[in-house]
């Protein structure tokens, strides 16, 4: 019986190859590295069974036989927007692999909000010495947009902090660690309870510009929106004429429509939004953990099990 043929399209396929050893399967698929900026050969896009890759293309009608695709990221909005990508191969993402640095960045986003280091930095290049408070994160509510994994970790680690935790599910289960979960219907109440908004909602035909002008509003004057999810959630402009006119705090932005962020756009200058360079998930050693993930999959494909984290197209995640 001939083997699976898979072809890594990406420049960390090494870390791919390694973690099919390390499980004993290497043996079990004919497997191709292409650099990502190169093209996958006709001749073996012909013949692939499953495909790694960060971003979909028309090389996809060259491959007649594609069964399974292992997306790196969390987010497949470009592969579900794919007009090539064929209703019959399962889509896979890595769900889950921003499950710890992703909690710990957005804490490093709050502590920055309440404690006074940055501009203490500064006074340190003028030699100048000024007291300083910081506030409290103790005691303040923390409401979350998705409650998802990251989510879910993110909760359990504010409440190890003192902090009260609400969010909204799309089914309003009890959550750990969490004080109150709302139904998306009831979003504009968790807004108004909230210190601290944070969005880490899917982008789907639903949520695009889910906060506008209307939602800011049901937000308290002295609350932050942090967004860690997808840029499309928010209305850009909306969002700055919110923070200018003081109807929110601020807001602490990690993702947006288009990246880079042009220079051009008014998010950079806006006083009371900090830019982040997309910093979420990223970590040194997330190829290893997607790889993992990948090595998992490949267990059950050859065994005729469910795959993990398969996409819902119809949900968008």
């Amino acid at each position: 019986m001939s083997k699976p043929v898979c072809v890594v399209w990406m420049n960390e396929a090494k870390a791919y190859e390694q973690a099919l050893t390390r499980t004993g399967l290497l043996d079990r698929f004919e497997v191709h590295s292409v650099n990502a900026d190169q093209p996958i050969p006709d001749d073996l896009a012909a013949r692939a069974d499953i495909l790694v890759g960060q971003r979909p293309g028309s090389y996809l009608k060259r491959m007649p036989r594609l069964r399974w695709i292992q997306a790196i990221t969390a987010g497949v909005d470009p592969w579900l927007a794919s007009r090539d990508l064929s209703t019959e191969v399962t889509l896979c993402c890595a769900r889950g692999t921003h499950r710890i640095s992703m909690p710990e960045n957005i804490l490093g986003a709050l502590f920055h909000l309440t404690k006074p280091y940055m501009p203490i930095a500064l006074d340190q290049r003028e030699s100048r010495w000024t007291k300083r408070q910081s506030v409290p994160l103790a005691g303040k509510t923390l409401g979350i947009l998705g409650l998802g994994a990251i989510g879910q970790e993110l909760a359990r680690k504010a409440a190890a902090l003192e902090m009260r935790v609400i969010g909204t599910k799309r089914s309003p289960a009890p959550v750990a660690h969490v004080e109150k979960v709302y139904s998306p219907e009831h979003t504009d109440e968790m807004l108004g309870a909230s210190d601290f908004v944070l969005l880490l909602l899917p982008s789907t035909s639903e949520t695009e510009n889910f906060i506008n002008a209307d939602r800011l509003r049901a937000m308290k004057p002295t609350a932050w929106l942090l967004n860690f999810a997808r840029g499309a959630l928010i209305v850009d402009a909306d969002l700055i004429a919110a923070v200018q006119t003081k109807k929110i705090a601020g807001a602490v932005l990690d993702v947006f429509r288009q990246e880079p962020l042009p220079a051009t756009h008014p998010f950079w200058k806006t006083e009371g939004i900090l830019v982040l360079p997309h910093l979420g998930g990223g970590h040194p050693e997330r190829s290893k953990d997607v790889a993992a993930m990948f090595a998992d999959n490949a267990r059950r494909f050859l065994a005729g099990e469910p795959l993990n984290a398969v996409v819902d197209r119809a949900r968008g995640y």
